[in-house]
C-alpha cells in the first residue's frame, strides 16, 4: 500500500480541520460535563467563585433530594409512556403516508405533500393558542389523551420517509410483493419498514427526543402532577424565591439517562439513515 505524502500546506490544513473539530467537540460536550459535574456538588460548592471544574467533595445527596422531594419514578414512567406512544404512532404515521405520497400517483398528491411540508416550518408557539382552545372545547384538558394528539404525527417524519421510500424501495419489488399476494397494507406495514430499518430507526430516535424533552405543550394542558412528564416535573424545582441548582442538575441527569441511552443503542442506524437519506434524497 503507497501511503500519499502530504505538503507542508496539506498537513497544516489536516491539523487546522482537526485542532477546529476538537474545539468543537469539547464546547459541545462541554455544558454535559458541567450538568454532570455540579449535581454532585455539595450546596457551599455551588456558590464558589470562581467556580472549580470538579468538586472538592464529590456527594450524592442530590439525587437522594431529588428523589425524597419529587415523584421522580412517576415523572419518568410519565415521560417513558409518552415518548414510546408518541414514537411509534410517528413511525406508524410517517411511514404510512411517506409510502402512499412516494409510491401512489393521485390528484392533489404534490400539493398535500407540499402542505404537509409547510406545517413543519410554522413554530409551535404560533398556532399552540388555537391547538389548546381545539383541547379545551373536546374536553381533553389535563387528560392523556389530551398530551399525546399533538404528538402522534411528525410532518417532517412524512418527509424523512418518502424521500428514503423513494429512493430505497424499487417499483419492481413492490409490483413482486403484489404478485405474492401481499396486500398494500401488509406492504405498507411489514415489507417497507424492514427495507427502511436504518431510516425509521433514525426517526424514532429524533422522535423519541422530540417527546422526551417536550415542555411548553405538557405545561399547557396539564395541571395534575401525577400526569407530569420529566421535564415538567423538573419546573417543581424551582420557584420564585430560590432555585436548588443542585437539585435541577441532578434531575436533568436522570432526564437525559434514557434519550443517552437510546441514541447510544440506535447510534450506528441514526448515522446510516441520515447519510442514505443525504445521498439518495
Amino acid at each position: 500500500m503507497i501511503r500519499r505524502r502530504r505538503t507542508p500546506l496539506g498537513s497544516l490544513t489536516y491539523w487546522l480541520v482537526v485542532a477546529i473539530l476538537l474545539i468543537g467537540g469539547i464546547v459541545m460536550v462541554f455544558p454535559l460535563f458541567w450538568l454532570v459535574s455540579t449535581s454532585l456538588r455539595p450546596a457551599p460548592e455551588l456558590l464558589l467563585v470562581p467556580p472549580r471544574l470538579l468538586p472538592e467533595q464529590w456527594t450524592i445527596a442530590n439525587f437522594q433530594k431529588v428523589f425524597d422531594q419529587a415523584p421522580m419514578l412517576t415523572y419518568l414512567w410519565n415521560s417513558l409512556v409518552f415518548a414510546t406512544i408518541s414514537t411509534v404512532f410517528i413511525l406508524l404515521t410517517s411511514a404510512t403516508a411517506g409510502y402512499i405520497f412516494a409510491k401512489f400517483k393521485f390528484p392533489g398528491n404534490n400539493f398535500l405533500f407540499m402542505l404537509v411540508i409547510a406545517t413543519a416550518i410554522v413554530p409551535f408557539e404560533i398556532y399552540m393558542v388555537p391547538l389548546f382552545l381545539q383541547m379545551n372545547a373536546l374536553g381533553l384538558v389535563n387528560t392523556p389523551l389530551g398530551l399525546f394528539l399533538p404528538f402522534l404525527v411528525l410532518s417532517y417524519g412524512i418527509f424523512f420517509m418518502r424521500q428514503n421510500t423513494i429512493s430505497g424501495v424499487p417499483d419492481e419489488l413492490l409490483d413482486a410483493a403484489r404478485i405474492d399476494g401481499m396486500s398494500e397494507l401488509r406492504i405498507m406495514l411489514q415489507l417497507v419498514p424492514r427495507l427502511l430499518a436504518p431510516a425509521m430507526a433514525a426517526l424514532s430516535i429524533l422522535a423519541f427526543i422530540q417527546a422526551w424533552t417536550a415542555f411548553i405543550w405538557p405545561l399547557l394542558i396539564l395541571n395534575n402532577p401525577k400526569y407530569y412528564p420529566m421535564e415538567l416535573g423538573l419546573s417543581q424545582f424551582a420557584n420564585s424565591s430560590s432555585v436548588d441548582f443542585g437539585m435541577v442538575a441532578a434531575g436533568a441527569v436522570i432526564a437525559m439517562l434514557p434519550a443517552l441511552i437510546a441514541f447510544l443503542i440506535l447510534r450506528r442506524r441514526i448515522v446510516e439513515g441520515i447519510t442514505l437519506t443525504g445521498l439518495k434524497g
